[in-house]
């Protein structure tokens, strides 16, 4: 046990000491200063303003900024549903893979579009090498770089003053894509592939098996560009089925490691980046430290839950823990790491099946979405999810002692709380009304695996992933059905657009606001006190929400297992 802590303290040093440099690298993007890779990447920028013309210069209002979001993603949702479509009669194709169905087509453009990657398929059974580069990686790309604009706006809106803009999207879009996006998922990809991660656009090679007669496909493919954005950008699909359980995936135990920083990496530096942006490290500090407070006893009670044989389950976990469902490379603890950072960031990449948890285990990682996925969250969208978060907090705290809430001198009015109540309360309302609606049809009985609370646990697993575009799964729930690729693409595609334009629209409200001096009676928002009591709401929305629907799935299952 003593190992699995410091594996994880060791980790968390390794993580900060990573995010400082590269979150002062980001706040420098965000105000537009020079950075080392200028000389070589501005020409690049500039080609790419000069391609989109004059809109690529001007300010932009919310309501513009929005409208551009929308516009580009639905572009982006139409141009890949075509590829995958079409796939079939489309180049770098060599294991002649068939096009999707429109439904399975559309949830796929919805999932990579919307930063869930969300998969109801199995890449190597049914995906192209065009489909799977020019098509998925470059949504990993840009649905990442989306979130990250946003939140620059936001940051503006309390930055700026008295006026009507929030920054240009395009030039936010550009500069995140080609300054921090692809120089670090061009790094981390030369590390995968030294670990043994495939990168090769050969056809699949078959190979004989130390069984007589037998032989067995091995599938290649230019998996290691794609593996490095899924986890830079919190996108999470997987180029192979078992995603990163598979060992061309995901080999060694340092690739293990390199993939778990990935995800964190970029929402932790963005924190960073936050406190320097607004001239308040301490600001940064605070947000940082209720995120690790909560991730911390997230994964220590995962652990706990994976690695001591229960008295319900009694047999599930020898004195290595419990192993099934997970890789020997990893054991329990390298999986746990990895589960609980891939629910707390916006991710839902994985290396061991959620299936197989213990029930307890099984309920952090699917708390950890519940919560809205802002224990540091996916890029920019958990951050500004986090700051809702705090917005509403300072709110509860203003109406406690009858005085005006306000946050980094902006004072919060009604309109700016409807927009933190549309962020944060959109994604739990789809995910039960998903799990609602799944639960009512007679056929859901035949998706699953398993029958009772566990089967419950599969689909609020599944609508719950899709509502806070994770994109993880239990493995005993069947995707590929008409009804979650219908009624799921449009979940994902409402829970990411409802909040990211309500935070829009919050930021422009906020930019249009004068600066108000602190006073005696103004609340400390960078103090223990107030940190306590951003954990207290957090968690108070989050058991209001889904205590119920908990104690129907994995609760339940806790107290029947085994009977």
């Amino acid at each position: 046990m003593s190992r699995i802590v410091m594996q994880d303290i060791v980790f968390l040093l390794l993580l900060i000491a990573l995010a400082i440099p590269v979150g002062i690298y980001i706040y420098r993007i965000l105000t537009f200063k020079p950075v080392f890779l200028t000389k070589v990447i501005a020409p690049l920028e500039k080609l790419a303003y000069k391609m989109i013309g004059k809109n690529a210069e001007e300010e932009m209002s919310a309501k513009r900024y929005a409208a551009s979001v929308v516009l580009f993603s639905g572009v982006g949702l139409l141009f890949l549903m075509a590829i995958l479509m079409l796939q079939g009669v489309l180049p770098l194709n060599p294991e002649h893979q068939k096009g999707m169905s429109l439904g399975l087509a559309f949830n796929t453009a919805a999932s990579f579009v919307t930063n869930t990657n969300w998969q109801a398929y199995s890449g190597e059974s049914t995906l192209s090498y065009l489909s799977q580069t020019l098509g998925l990686t470059v949504q990993n790309f840009v649905s990442a770089g989306i979130g990250i604009a946003v939140l620059f706006a936001l940051v503006r809106g309390f930055i700026l003053k008295k006026t009507h803009s929030v920054g240009n999207f395009w030039q936010d879009l550009i500069r995140v894509t080609l300054y921090l996006l692809v120089p670090l998922s061009l790094v981390l990809a030369i590390l995968l592939v030294s670990q043994g991660v495939v990168q090769s656009f050969a056809p699949y090679v078959t190979t004989e098996t130390l069984q007589e007669g037998a032989k067995q496909l091995i599938p290649l493919g230019p998996a290691a560009s794609q593996i490095a954005i899924k986890q830079l950008g919190t996108n999470g699909g997987g180029f192979f089925g078992a995603n990163s359980a598979f060992p061309f995936e995901n080999p060694t135990a340092f690739s293990n490691l390199l993939e778990i920083l990935a995800i964190l990496l970029i929402p932790v530096a963005l924190v960073v980046a936050f406190g320097r942006a607004v001239k308040d490290a301490k600001q940064g500090r605070v947000l940082f430290t209720v995120m690790l407070i909560l991730f911390s006893v997230g994964l220590v009670a995962m652990t706990a839950a994976e690695q001591f044989s229960l008295p319900n389950t009694a047999g599930v976990a020898d004195s290595a823990g419990n192993l099934e469902g997970k890789e020997a490379r990893f054991g329990v603890s390298g999986s746990t790491l990895f589960g609980v950072a891939t629910t707390a960031a916006s991710n839902g990449s994985v290396n061991a099946m959620h299936d197989s948890l213990t029930p307890l285990g099984g309920a952090v990682p699917l708390f950890m979405m519940q919560l809205g996925e802002i224990v540091f969250g996916g890029v920019g969208s958990g951050l500004y999810g986090m700051i809702a978060f705090v917005i509403l907090t300072v709110f509860i705290a203003g109406l406690l002692i009858g005085r005006t809430p306000e946050y980094l001198g902006k004072k919060i009015e009604p309109f700016d709380m409807k927009m933190v109540c549309l962020i944060i309360l959109g994604p739990p309302l789809l995910t039960l009304f998903g799990t609602a609606a799944a639960v009512l049809l007679p056929a859901a009985t035949s998706w699953l695996t398993n029958s009772g609370a566990h089967g419950f646990s599969e689909i609020l697993y599944a609508f719950t992933s899709m509502g806070n575009n994770n994109g993880s799964a239990f493995a005993g729930f069947s995707a590929n059905t008409a009804f979650t690729n219908w009624i799921g693409g449009i979940i994902m595609i409402l829970a990411r657009f409802l909040p990211l334009i309500a935070t829009l629209f919050l930021a422009g409200n906020l930019a249009q606001k004068k600066v108000v001096p602190e006073s005696s009676g103004t609340l400390s928002t960078k103090n223990g006190m107030f940190a306590g009591l951003l954990i207290g709401v957090i968690l108070l929305v989050g058991a209001l929400s889904f205590l119920p629907s908990l104690a129907l799935g994995p609760i339940a299952d806790f107290f029947t297992a085994g009977k």
